[in-house]
């Protein structure tokens, strides 16, 4: 199997970018769900970035789903979409799906802090 490149950095050309993005192993891709904070949560805590997590509630940032806030139910590493309770859309058949969003276009406004290691790694400067 061929080894995966990470020297897709120096190329601007997007198709090569579309290329790593989608040929990129799990430890990348996880690096690529990382959103921004809120205002409040950036200064308390000293970072801007943090990887979201099921249970987080986010603020629809951008698209047509706009200003909607809601609890993060799913994240899905393979699509790199995260779903929102709240952004819905009705199929044909009149059933309720969730909108797979891009982790670029939400803002964090509150974290789930349940887990101990990830309260750790947040709080560390």
């Amino acid at each position: 199997m061929k080894k995966f490149s990470r020297s897709w950095i120096s190329s601007k050309n997007p198709n090569k970018q579309r290329k790593y993005v989608a040929n990129a192993p799990l430890d990348v891709r996880k690096k690529l769900l990382k959103v921004h904070l809120s205002k409040p949560l950036k200064e308390k805590y000293g970072k801007r970035t943090v990887l979201i997590k099921k249970g987080d509630t986010v603020k629809v940032m951008v698209g047509s789903f706009k200003g909607i806030i809601g609890k993060v139910s799913k994240v899905s590493y393979k699509n790199l979409r995260i779903f929102v309770e709240g952004v819905k859309t009705r199929k044909a058949d009149g059933k309720d799906v969730l909108v797979g969003i891009n982790p670029s276009n939400v803002q964090i406004e509150e974290l789930d802090l349940k887990d101990k290691i990830r309260q750790k790694s947040i709080t560390k400067k």
